[in-house]
């Protein structure tokens, strides 16, 4: 069928010249089986959710016999969906652990009123049947959504699809191929797959991770760990899987710090999702499992600072994926805020640069319209006020080539605008934002708008 065009877009279609995206050079290459943590098997199958024969269903299991430590930060969205609910009790039940994940693209299962709980309830035990020796009176599974909101789950499809893998022919693995169906099964508008593969070490053991996630549309996360039992909280979707052996408790303290600095500082169009979820499971297969050799925070607080980092820079790559799929977008833009009172003075500034329309349409024109940064920063209430005397702004190569000041100590350079169309005409870009208030950085990443953007948005139910 004909996608359908609004009779706005028909209207304006002639005055748009659109803009080839430039060459994107971050898709992921094929990933040796071996550098995938061991003791998880994984899949991603096409059970029917969507129209298409894309894969629309993923399911990953831990192997390890005991339940891995597992941690998640949510939505803090008022219509939080329903597998956001599922999953938040899951945790808390478990106190932290899990064996398993199962996500569905196509249908957010949000705003779905009491049938989105009991979906989402049926998924969670379709999976843990899936699970070797799992207590009948415990579920095991979290489960994550993504899709078209306010619409019902095909559930009889996706319960069958979950079934499939107990039967001969429909099987989970630990190949790179497997990983790769995966993390296909998590796509909605995505235009490739984000899968990465990574090893690291603390104390001596050499540990493995691997992550997948999705998102090009709808993406301003603002997420936290699960609060406690009874007070419940185009989509941004993460799992994160490691052989390391980590307690709960510290696994849950070094997502919070990394999401922050990740998925947290992110936007493509400043829209927060009722779906937004990343999840981490450590099953401790690099060890015997037992919980003598997790790393804890009170226990060995320097194991624990060399793994939450290591997670951090991770999280931080696949977070930065997810802009460079931005919907329509052809530019990928750092924003650095330097020399804030406080890390969230330095967070707030960044966030509100990066969603600013009017910087973003800035950045697609490759116009060095650098009033709209300023505007944007001064619009946000701080611990300290700003001192306009001493910010500064300047755009920054990434070819290693000097930096090109548009603002010094409050007074206007005299642009080179060759030179700046030279810098914003590359597909990454950096803007740096110097307040000279303290000694406080944050970093987010964002990317321009586009009339594609505005296409894909205007027509997403089509």
């Amino acid at each position: 069928m004909a996608a359908r065009v609004p009779s706005v877009w028909k209207r304006f279609a002639s005055t748009i010249i659109p803009r080839a995206a430039p060459p994107k050079a971050h898709h992921h290459a094929p990933i040796p089986d071996s550098a995938f943590p061991s003791g998880y098997v994984v899949t991603g199958l096409h059970c029917g959710v969507k129209k298409t024969d894309a894969p629309d269903l993923a399911v990953i299991l831990s192997t390890s016999p005991r339940p891995a430590s597992a941690a998640a930060c949510f939505t803090r969205n008022a219509f939080k969906a329903a597998p956001v609910v599922v999953s938040e009790q899951v945790l808390n039940a478990n106190g932290g652990r899990a064996r398993a994940v199962v996500v569905n693209s196509g249908c957010a299962n949000a705003v779905t009123g009491k049938q989105g709980m009991e979906d989402a309830w049926a998924m969670v035990r379709a999976t843990d049947a899936l699970l070797e020796s799992s207590p009948k009176e415990k579920n095991e599974t979290l489960l994550m959504s993504t899709g078209v909101i306010g619409v019902n789950l095909p559930i009889s499809k996706v319960l069958a699809g979950i079934q499939s893998l107990s039967k001969e022919g429909r099987t989970l693995g630990s190949t790179f191929e497997a990983w790769e169906r995966a993390a296909k099964a998590f796509m909605t508008t995505d235009t490739f797959p984000k899968l990465r593969a990574r090893t690291f070490t603390v104390n001596g053991r050499q540990n493995r991770m691997a992550g997948m996630d999705k998102g090009a549309g709808m993406i301003h996360p603002d997420m936290g760990p699960p609060r406690p039992s009874g007070q419940l909280h185009a989509t941004l979707l993460g799992c994160i899987l490691t052989d390391a052996a980590v307690s709960p408790r510290s696994l849950q303290s070094a997502l919070t710090y990394a999401v922050d600095r990740s998925f947290n500082s992110i936007s493509v169009d400043g829209d927060m999702s009722t779906n937004d979820t990343i999840v981490v499971l450590a099953n401790g297969a690099a060890t015997d499992g037992s919980e003598a050799h997790e790393i804890d925070e009170q226990h060995d607080p320097k194991a624990y600072e060399t793994f939450r980092d290591a997670l951090t820079t991770f999280a931080a790559e696949l977070a930065q994926l997810v802009v460079r799929d931005g919907e329509g977008a052809t530019k990928f833009v750092t924003v650095s805020v330097e020399g804030a009172a406080t890390y969230e003075d330095a967070h707030r500034i960044a966030s509100q640069i990066s969603t600013s329309a009017l910087v973003k349409t800035a950045l697609y024109g490759e116009d060095a319209n650098w009033g709209r940064i300023l505007a944007a920063a001064g619009a946000v209430p701080l611990s300290k006020s700003l001192d306009p005397t001493r910010v500064n702004v300047s755009f920054i190569p990434t070819d290693g080539s000097p930096a090109l000041p548009l603002l010094v100590n409050g007074e206007p350079e005299s642009v080179d605008e060759v030179r700046a169309k030279e810098i914003l005409s590359v597909e990454d870009l950096a803007i740096r934002v110097e307040l000279g208030l303290g000694s406080q950085s944050a970093k987010y990443w964002t990317c321009d708008f586009s009339y594609e953007y505005v296409k894909i948005n205007g027509d997403y139910r089509s």
